[in-house]
């Protein structure tokens, strides 16, 4: 199964926004990797919305 270009897409630039990563490193991650990075600044976005 492939996944989808726009997907890929919009998570390196939520992970390049925040961490200010480059787009190699950021592909350079498996996706279950580059998942949970998404999900764990996420929880951190909303810690800091909330406070």
């Amino acid at each position: 199964m492939t996944y989808a270009t726009d997907r890929v897409w919009e998570e390196v630039a939520y992970v390049a926004y925040y961490l200010h990563w480059d787009l190699d490193k950021i592909l350079d991650l498996e996706h279950p990797v580059r998942n949970r990075v998404i999900t764990e600044i996420g929880k951190i976005h909303s810690r800091s919305s909330d406070d």
